[in-house]
């Protein structure tokens, strides 16, 4: 990155975390807030609102599928984890209004997920990035993700649920066993040495557990559960439940919270979305477990993001990675 667009990318960074309420929106970084209206025991809206998501302003193709425009030699593409999340804001939209307009949407986003799942080189049903990514590591298209995977899924049944087309469910069923195979072998679900299974958004040797694809993923397999009544399935969100008590607290840095396990020796620490976002999903967690142990965590890191000399410090961990790492 020249020197130039890293001045650019800090100074945005320092208003993000210093002045969080001023920070730029674009299609991943809206509210992220729960939704109160979602039941948890059966399917309905989902989880979060996904509000500004369902009315993206952005480029779309003829159909009205967004487009996300990673601009230089990327370009405009297709991203599964978008589309599914712009048809969930839509779905809760239509839930609320029965608005012919987010019922388009909706069902716009179902279709291209059922047309566009396909077997990857193991044989298991994917949704695939088509465009090369730096992360870590570059990941070359077309690749995967354990949070495609879920919020792919958590669109579907509802679908299906809502107008009863088996289209939705076949879909859905060939994606959920994605989470049944492990990422050595074409799958999303990786088990560590102490036997913690987690879902990877990026699939990466050795996994770096980003914590919010995680989460975002096991709704998925949660909802997935909700619509089948599968025992694989809630045996493995119960394993999801298990892996996040043991270790929630290796993301908590004592002032702010950890975007992943990078490995590193300095560490990746969330940006003011993403713990934001942390926060919000571990509310929805208390809710759909009960446990106590979900909202003492969203409370403790409430408690960060309220503080500006915490924010501070964490502008200056995320500067510092920024200029070491990825």
């Amino acid at each position: 990155m020249p020197w130039f667009s890293k001045l650019h990318y800090y100074r945005r960074v320092f208003r993000a975390y210093l002045f969080p309420g001023q920070s730029q929106l674009n299609f991943w970084h809206d509210a992220a807030e729960l939704n109160s209206r979602a039941p948890v025991n059966s399917l309905g809206e989902y989880f979060m609102n996904f509000a500004l998501k369902a009315d993206y302003p952005g480029p779309s193709d003829s159909d009205g599928i967004p487009l996300l425009n990673y601009h230089g030699s990327i370009g405009l593409q297709y991203n599964p984890i978008a589309i599914a999340q712009w048809g969930l804001g839509n779905f809760n939209l239509f839930q609320k209004a029965r608005t012919s307009r987010s019922g388009r949407k909706f069902i716009l986003a179902s279709d291209w997920l059922c047309n566009h799942l396909q077997p990857n080189g193991d044989g298991i049903h994917t949704w695939n990035h088509n465009f090369d990514w730096d992360y870590r590591e570059k990941l070359s298209a077309p690749w995967y993700s354990a949070l495609a995977q879920g919020q792919g899924i958590s669109l579907l049944v509802r679908a299906h649920a809502e107008t009863g087309d088996a289209r939705y469910m076949r879909a859905a069923n060939l994606a959920f066993r994605s989470f049944l195979a492990s990422t050595a072998c074409g799958g999303v679900t990786f088990k560590d040495a102490e036997g913690n299974v987690w879902f990877e958004e990026y699939v990466v040797n050795p996994p770096t557990h980003i914590l919010n694809g995680f989460i975002w993923a096991a709704w998925g397999v949660y909802d997935f559960f909700l619509a089948t009544g599968s025992s694989e399935a809630v045996s493995l969100f119960a394993q999801a439940v298990a892996t996040l008590r043991a270790n929630l607290h290796h993301y908590d840095l004592g002032f702010w919270s950890l975007y992943e396990q990078s490995g590193t020796m300095l560490p990746m620490i969330a940006s003011p979305f993403y713990h934001k976002l942390h926060i919000t999903q571990l509310r929805v967690m208390h809710r759909i477990t009960q446990e106590e142990f979900f909202n003492d965590y969203a409370s403790h890191w409430e408690k960060y993001a309220r503080s500006r000399s915490k924010r501070t410090r964490a502008l200056c961990y995320k500067g510092a990675f920024k200029l070491c790492y990825y």
